[in-house]
């Protein structure tokens, strides 16, 4: 099975270690563009019951603002291997700026929660091709002694923009309708558009790779059913749910094993709609199962903390969002830090300890009561964010750096589908623990608040044994490979 690459008449621009102005603009450009659709992920979230107001909606109906959202993203991400190997990269550029611009605008104008639906689905397409475009640009442009930092960088748009997005909605909510949300975002949206398509380099070289009709097919009903049942698994237990969410689990399954099996197939003759050779490499198997358990437990106790600060501390929505902003900035901007300490000592010695200190303060979470104080939350959260970014960026790093440069692609489009998973399963997981563990407290005969608060311990308590296996398979990260990793073949690869 060869791994060679047939090109065809070259449409990328020879990427040179002494380009190093031109492929700093690129990656800044980007890393704007990821911040700009990154923050819209989370922006809406704020808006709902203004939504709900205004365009008189139930909450059921209003909550697939952010599903189709999610939904969206789920299908189009495992596109993304193939658009980068057929489409030059700035092609690809403009076509995700494009379809986010497009969104935006058709929300911002949007008479009625129809078209505002329509606007957030194709806002959500161009969103799931910005990441793994970026994160291959990097491995491209980047020479290996400095991804750290670089990756460091892309660590700040991924905490802090969708830290910033409930923020960002709640000040302009305070002076403007819904609709200023887009609006604000559009010129911002319309100059990264037109910014990229001047100036953004071609910096990969084209494959003519026919689109494989039937593997678009089962990827869609495969990621689309897991993340649809995972997500509803919660409303389940709380017994809203209009579907049993282990149908759309099933189905999911089930389409996820065939197209794994086609995958195999087609990988024969080097035709792979999502290459699964990429978890050949120890190094990027290890780093996926990693970045599953601590994205899982990353958006479990996002979506958890508000839940536990609102309804059993009793703060307030807003001074509940705030307690959250300080962590996720403090993530990102130790980002840039633990890039440069990766560049230096390598991923092993960041991810181990690291590993030992999110599994340390998830077990005190476990601890958290209706007595806690805020004050304590906060510091927790804190400590949990410093953790994480000692983890993420010594991973995203590490995993694409173990991967040849033709895999790329095919890599950051399946860390890309695999964080749509690991936050859909996390929340899910979070949140059905809740649920079941209040429902017990309950008939037990505890109030509404102790009962609750027992439910959050179950949950925190899954999330802290889940943080044992991250720290048992941390261990397993492997250092670079010389032969991957070495400047002298990158140099003269580029």
């Amino acid at each position: 099975m060869s791994d060679a690459i047939s090109t065809e008449s070259p449409t990328a621009d020879p990427v040179k270690p002494d380009h190093g102005k031109r492929n700093s603009l690129v990656i800044n450009l980007m890393l704007v563009a990821t911040f700009v659709v990154f923050l819209n992920e989370t922006i809406i979230g704020v808006a709902i019951p203004r939504l709900m107001t205004d365009l008189r909606i139930e909450p059921s109906t209003a909550q697939w603002l952010s599903t189709a959202f999610m939904l969206t993203m789920a299908v189009v991400i495992p596109t993304t291997g193939w658009l980068m190997q057929r489409l030059s990269t700035r092609t690809v550029f403009i076509l995700a700026m494009s379809l986010f611009t497009s969104g935006t605008l058709i929300a911002a104008v949007a008479p009625g929660f129809e078209v505002l639906l329509v606007g957030r689905v194709v806002q959500a397409s161009g969103t799931a091709i910005m990441l793994p475009l970026l994160m291959t640009t990097v491995m491209q442009l980047v020479p290996p002694h400095a991804r750290g930092k670089t990756m460091g960088n892309i660590s700040i748009v991924m905490s802090v923009a969708p830290a910033a997005g409930p923020a960002i909605a709640g000040l302009i909510l305070s002076a403007f309708d819904w609709r200023w949300i887009f609006i604000f975002v559009l010129p911002v949206a319309v100059l990264a558009l037109v910014l990229g398509a001047t100036r953004v380099q071609n910096v990969t070289e084209t494959r003519k790779v026919p689109l494989d009709s039937l593997s678009v097919i089962l990827s869609a009903f495969a990621f689309g059913g897991l993340i649809y049942g995972l997500s509803s698994l919660g409303e389940s237990a709380a017994g809203a749910a209009v579907v049993s969410p282990w149908i759309p689990v099933g189905v999911g399954v089930v389409a996820l094993g065939l197209f794994i099996l086609r995958q195999f197939a087609l990988q024969r003759g080097d035709r792979a709609f999502l290459d699964l050779r990429t978890f050949r490499s120890r190094g990027f198997a290890v780093g996926v199962i990693l970045m599953v358990i601590m994205m899982a437990t990353l958006f479990g106790t996002i979506i958890l903390l508000p839940i536990y600060t609102q309804n059993v501390l009793g703060l307030t929505p807003l001074q509940s969002g705030l307690m959250l902003v300080p962590g996720s900035l403090l993530m990102g901007i130790a980002g840039p830090f633990v890039g440069r300490l990766y560049d230096k000592v390598g991923p092993r010695p960041l991810v181990v300890p690291a590993a030992a200190w999110v599994s340390l303060v998830l077990w005190s979470m476990t601890l958290f009561t209706e007595n806690t104080p805020w004050y304590l939350v906060l510091v927790t959260h804190i400590a949990l964010s410093v953790g994480l970014a000692f983890m993420f960026t010594p991973l995203f790093t590490s995993s694409l750096g173990a991967l040849k440069p033709h895999q790329y692609s095919h890599g950051s489009a399946t860390i890309g589908t695999v964080q749509q998973l690991a936050g859909a399963a996390g929340t899910a997981l979070f949140i059905a623990l809740l649920t079941a563990g209040t429902f017990a407290f309950q008939n037990e005969g505890l109030s509404d608040v102790a009962a609750e608060a027992g439910g959050i311990h179950w949950a925190f308590t899954a999330g802290a044994i889940l943080s044992l296996f991250a720290f048992a398979v941390s261990f397993f990260v492997p250092k670079p490979d010389p032969e991957l990793a070495g400047d002298a073949e990158w140099g003269a690869g580029h």
